[in-house]
């Protein structure tokens, strides 16, 4: 169609012009968008109004597959469009995957996370594909391009509140072997590393090592543990490196905010020396015995015991359970002889991975959570704890000479100050959530936002018509999980 044979602005035209273009003037200023940003405000208009831009161009193409395949093609890109900024500034869905939060939230739970709770965080790799966290379906590739790379900001922010349940980027899953996503590689080449150090050079007797020399021995076994899973990419794949926004989502609770100091004393946890809230689904690991061979099917729905879960009784004897599961299970004596607490003894894959505190996930710390603009003095003892905010999440150079002093920067330091807040994230599920207590704490870069309904809950364990379907848990509110 010809310029001169353009139809006439219509009243409709215009308010849709002036109305979507405040929009945009609206959304820029609240995002705090740089100058180039403001380009599609015109562009916005001109859609609508002055239409100097042929924008539907391929409607005037002869060919009627190429005109509906246009049609197509611009109805996918405006959608994908739409998602991007729909999931990165207001709102995304997400399922939970695992049973770390159970009976809190269950393994099938879909829920809805705002973005805005804390303030939404402006994209720090831009360049991804919608709907893809990290890796592309079918294909296997990433899903994001690495560059560029924009610092962290967040709009309007907000304060992670006592005992949320939030959203955020796995912290140690920076760096991933892509045939064990779900391992952590940390804690993977530690493992490795010291395994093959003992089987080479005998036990290490690390209690009778002075602070220096048990860090040159935990770098030994990082170094051993990184060649080896390197060496073998054929099993372990190919060891990637990921951006903050495009690491594992994460869901757990918050249990400990900047500047307080958390101890877990007999699975309690402190802060600040007060016991934090208990949640009200708490689950811990017992050891049950049985009076038969199996529990009744009737039995294990009633009490709400998960298959995987009585899997797990059925071949250790162990499974987690509420307070309330122990209590059905000890009103049964036809069914259970007996339920006791399993304690937890383990100081192995406990962070600082790189330090040998003694704690276990029943018995840990004190450890003092990092605040932006606090300041913290620095000695072997303590840098285990904080070596990874100071160099990994804030971007410094860190090492330590072999006269043990610090170097930051390659200046020798004895304190340091924090740049951001950190937070301390924990399961409901204790005994069976890789959390904080063994891979520390999670930078407020890493927070992506807070599940604030469930919108459909589906049980694996039944079918869709018998039990399938969690219907008193659909469009629960989550704040009232507590």
């Amino acid at each position: 169609m010809k310029k001169s044979e353009q139809k006439p602005r219509t009243w409709k035209d215009w308010a849709y012009g002036i109305v979507f273009t405040v929009l945009m003037l609206v959304f820029l200023f609240w995002i705090k968008a740089p100058w180039w940003g403001y380009i599609a405000v015109p562009l916005t208009f001109d859609a609508y109004v002055t239409r100097k831009i042929k924008w539907g161009w391929w409607k005037e193409l002869e060919n009627p597959v190429t005109r509906t395949l246009m049609s197509w093609v611009d109805a996918i890109v405006f959608a994908l469009v739409a998602v991007y900024f729909v999931n990165i500034y207001f709102f995304q869905n997400y399922t939970i995957p695992s049973s770390s939060l159970e009976k809190s939230l269950l393994v099938g739970d879909y829920l809805y996370v705002s973005k805005t709770a804390y303030g939404p965080r402006a994209p720090m790799t831009p360049l991804s594909m919608p709907l893809c966290q990290h890796t592309l379906p079918v294909f296997g590739s990433k899903s994001y391009i690495e560059w560029p790379q924009w610092k962290y900001k967040r709009v309007s922010p907000k304060p992670v509140k006592q005992n949320d349940i939030v959203v955020f980027n796995y912290p140690s899953g920076d760096s991933v072997a892509l045939n064990y996503q779900n391992a952590d590689y940390y804690i993977m080449c530690y493992s490795f590393g010291r395994q093959l150090y003992e089987q080479n050079f005998g036990k290490v007797d690390l209690d009778a090592l002075d602070a220096l020399a048990r860090r040159r021995q935990f770098e030994q076994f990082y170094a051993l543990g990184s060649n080896y899973v390197k060496s073998y990419p054929g099993e372990y794949g190919q060891v990637t490196w990921r951006p903050v926004d495009r690491r594992e989502n994460y869901v757990k609770r918050c249990v400990g905010l900047p500047g307080q100091t958390l101890e877990v004393r007999d699975r309690m946890v402190y802060i600040d020396g007060q016991p934090n809230k208990v949640p009200d689904n708490v689950q811990f690991n017992y050891r049950v015995q049985l009076v038969g061979a199996s529990l009744p099917d009737d039995f294990i729905r009633e009490i709400g015991l998960s298959f995987d879960d009585y899997k797990d009784l059925y071949q250790s004897g162990v499974c987690p359970l509420t307070e309330k599961m122990v209590e059905a299970m000890r009103a049964r004596p036809d069914l259970v002889s007996s339920v006791e607490p399993e304690v937890k003894t383990s100081t192995e894959e406990i962070y600082p991975l790189n330090g040998h505190k003694g704690w276990t996930v029943d018995n840990y710390g004190p450890i003092w959570i990092p605040a932006k603009g606090a300041s913290i003095t620095l000695n072997l003892d303590n840098l285990p704890v904080y070596e990874r905010c100071i160099r990994i999440y804030e971007g410094n150079t860190l090492e330590v000479t072999d006269q043990g002093d610090i170097l930051i920067n390659g200046e020798r330091a004895q304190s340091y100050t924090f740049k951001m807040d950190y937070y301390w994230m924990q399961g409901d599920n204790r005994h069976n959530s890789a959390d904080s207590r063994m891979w520390g704490f999670v930078p407020e870069d890493h927070i992506v936002g807070k599940p604030v309904m469930i919108w459909m809950s589906r049980n694996k364990d039944y079918s869709l018509f018998d039990g399938g379907i969690r219907w008193n848990r659909l469009f629960r509110w989550v704040d009232n999980i507590r």
